[in-house]
């Protein structure tokens, strides 16, 4: 639906308060329409066609791919090709030869002839970029499984790293819990190297078919990546002399491993990768399809289809329902909601629901830390994180519910949990404490994204203004976090951001932490981050930030204009004060001009981050709950009575 706007792109005219009042009703009431029964709302959660490709893969390594589901995805692969044969890993971004193999092999299983002009020219692009011997590890992994790629050629996972101590370098805690739950079920895939039926060879994505692993010259020894690059070797020389007791040892410790961090609903970490790199390493063990374990997983796999109207099929590489709730939550809290409105307190129902009180693995480095807090998805108690905690609490302490008791007690608890996973340094990570080894990152298979889960800005921040909010803004740990937060701080003013694009995300999350920790706006700090932010303020009014800002420091603070990130910048100046300011002004004009008539605003762009510079996503519901809070902030700053 097109927005609503006069001939100036303003709405009828009106004044920013006006549009903003109008514009936050709107947003409102499509929010309280899109809550689920239960209480929760959950927005899609999309990233790349690699997950449709894997999917189909994995399907037909199960033989179990059926052609209506392998049609129906390919129809969505289809739709997202480019006009010169490419794949990007998010809108109006470079090509990537990863997704472009994925993607060309997914058309493949649809039966897409090789001749077609979509196909010749993805496989031409492909070879120009050096073909499959040039794609990420993980892309040839899969294609190993078909015999696509020789499992010899691949960087070497010995199951035996299941028993490397807790206090050893690259032992299995030294990585992130998104990178362990995937190495655990590789190393179980990579000791068997298995081949299934190749439905198809794939000579024309290769430079050379006679050489389709040329060699490249290693690094001096003197350097990082040569050191690995000789560990790997020892490795592949150890498979071959690796006592057999001590290697099924080795696999029955890792599936049992495996097996212990399933979750309720079938999945693992709640994340597609472990998930059906899971389910290969189970099926490798002796695992049935029907047997409980697979086949829950099999249903959690099913979960992550998306369905669209038109017929096409999708993959979500992850679900976040509770990340989505306390969002919406406090969006509607902003608006000028009821805190004690029917909507809100069925939603905080069923967030306290979900307080997570076991222990994960968080526990090996807070092996004495009560648990509390929560996760990001449905059911992935195993793994509670900061930032959803911190979320979470800030949403539940605005509310009025009347089992006020049991509030308190989960938000306690999550307190405590959460000042307990505070990191040496003063900052949080997402999911664990202190996990920030540098040595992970130069693993010959690291080439995916983030292996670690070190301090962030935005997650300190989110923590910070947390403990701000239940009056522990003076407490040591939050004075730490401050002190982190201000050391932190770029030279042009701005704060990276971890978890979404990206300094536009930062800022506008560190700025409302400082102010509501107690900082004062006319800090230096403060200062500058506002004149960032007015300084890369687009002509239309809006925020934009281009994905390759991650990559390219030309694109920091710079893109076109979105919803979200036009949200986060008004979040920021609004803590900072400067409602009165016309670039606040400007910006809530921005947002009412663009919304639809429905109620939300169109947003393509990929504003949400899984690895810095490796996996852009788009959450579906950022468009509307970042744009409702800032609204209702605005709207409450200018009329405070």
């Amino acid at each position: 639906m097109p927005p609503v706007v006069d001939a100036a792109g303003v709405p009828d005219g009106q004044d920013s308060v006006r549009a903003a009042t109008r514009a936050a009703a709107r947003a409102t009431d499509l929010l309280l329409s899109l809550q689920h029964r239960d209480g929760w709302w959950k927005g899609d959660f999309e990233t790349n066609v690699t997950m449709e490709t894997e999917d189909l893969l994995l399907r037909e390594f199960l033989d179990i791919r059926t052609s209506e589901q392998t049609l129906a995805t390919a129809a969505w692969i289809r739709s997202k090709q480019r006009s010169d044969g490419t794949w990007s890993t998010h809108p109006g971004g470079p090509a990537d030869l990863s997704t472009t193999i994925e993607g060309y092999i997914g058309l493949r299983l649809a039966g897409d002839d090789v001749r077609a002009p979509h196909m010749a020219h993805a496989a031409a692009w492909i070879r120009t970029q050096g073909g499959i011997a040039r794609s990420r590890v993980f892309t040839r992994i899969w294609l190993a499984l078909f015999g696509w790629w020789r499992w010899e050629d691949l960087p070497e996972l010995p199951p035996e790293l299941i028993y490397m101590p807790r206090w050893a370098p690259l032992n299995l805690y030294t990585f992130s819990c998104w990178a362990r739950q995937t190495i655990v079920p590789l190393t179980i895939v990579c000791a068997h190297r298995p081949t299934a039926p190749a439905p198809f060879p794939l000579d024309e994505l290769h430079t050379d078919p006679a050489r389709p692993n040329p060699a490249v010259r290693r690094s001096p020894v003197t350097s990082w990546e040569g050191v690995f690059q000789r560990l790997d070797g020892a490795l592949h020389r150890w498979r071959a002399v690796a006592p057999s007791v001590l290697r099924r040892a080795a696999i029955r410790t890792a599936a049992t491993w495996i097996i212990r961090r399933q979750e309720a609903d079938g999945c693992f970490n709640g994340i597609q990768p472990p998930l059906v790199y899971s389910i290969i390493a189970l099926r490798l063990c002796g695992f049935s399809l029907n047997h409980p374990v697979l086949r829950a997983a099999l249903k959690a796999a099913d979960a992550f289809i998306v369905r669209t109207p038109d017929g096409r099929r999708w993959v979500e590489s992850c679900q976040s329902p509770v990340w989505d709730t306390c969002l919406a939550v406090t969006a509607l809290a902003d608006s000028g909601l009821a805190l004690d409105h029917p909507a809100l307190l069925k939603a905080a129902d069923w967030l306290l629901e979900r307080e997570v009180t076991t222990r994960g693995d968080w526990s090996v480095r807070r092996p004495h830390l009560a648990p509390g807090g929560w996760a990001f998805g449905f059911h992935n108690r195993n793994y509670p994180d900061t930032d959803d905690t911190a979320e979470v609490v800030l949403a539940l302490a605005r509310l009025r519910h009347p089992d006020h008791a049991r509030l308190t007690g989960a938000v306690d608890r999550a307190v405590a949990w959460s000042i307990g996973m505070q990191s040496r340094g003063g900052g949080w990570g997402a999911y664990d404490a202190d996990n920030s080894s540098s040595l992970s990152t130069r693993l010959p298979f690291c080439d995916f994204g983030e292996v670690t889960d070190p301090p962030s800005a935005d997650v300190t921040a989110h923590v910070v203004e947390m403990l701000a909010a239940v009056g522990l803004a003076g407490h040591p740990a939050a004075r730490r976090g401050i002190d982190w937060l201000l050391a932190e701080q770029e030279q042009d003013g701005s704060w990276y951001g971890r978890w979404g694009v990206n300094h536009v995300y930062g800022t506008g999350t560190v700025v409302p932490a400082l102010i509501g920790a107690g900082i004062p706006a006319d800090h230096p700090a403060v200062r500058r981050a506002v004149r960032w932010l007015t300084d890369h303020q687009n002509p239309d009014g809006g925020w934009g930030e281009k994905w390759e800002s991650y990559t390219d420091p030309a694109w920091r603070g710079r893109g076109p204009s979105t919803a979200s990130q036009t949200a986060w910048a008004l979040l920021g100046l609004l803590a900072a004060g400067e409602h009165d300011s016309d670039a606040v002004a400007d910006g809530v004009r921005r947002l009412a001009a663009t919304q639809r008539e429905d109620g939300t605003w169109d947003e393509p762009e990929y504003t949400g981050t899984g690895f810095p510079g490796a996996l852009p996503l788009n959450y579906h519901l950022y468009r509307l709950v970042y744009p409702l809070s800032a609204l209702g902030r605005y709207l409450k700053a200018t009329n405070p009575g």
